[in-house]
């Protein structure tokens, strides 16, 4: 679906916020259709990426303490 999107995850090797923000971007543009939302619907765009990035990196934490066990 999302061919740019960068593999995230990668054990014992640390990713930044801004690798998880640009990937939820990435995904929320190709799901809404748009690269850049209208300003009437900007407010749910940003809420959207703010919350696939939330589950990304909650994602990210479980795989690594799974990793760990």
């Amino acid at each position: 679906m999302c061919r740019s999107i960068k593999r995230l995850y990668v054990p014992a090797q640390p990713v930044s916020d801004n690798e998880v923000r640009a990937a939820a971007l990435q995904f929320v543009r190709k799901v809404s259709g748009t690269r850049t939302p209208s300003r009437v619907k900007t407010a749910a765009f940003e809420h959207a990426v703010d919350e696939v990035s939330a589950a990304v990196r909650r994602m990210l934490e479980e795989m690594e303490r799974a990793t760990s066990s």
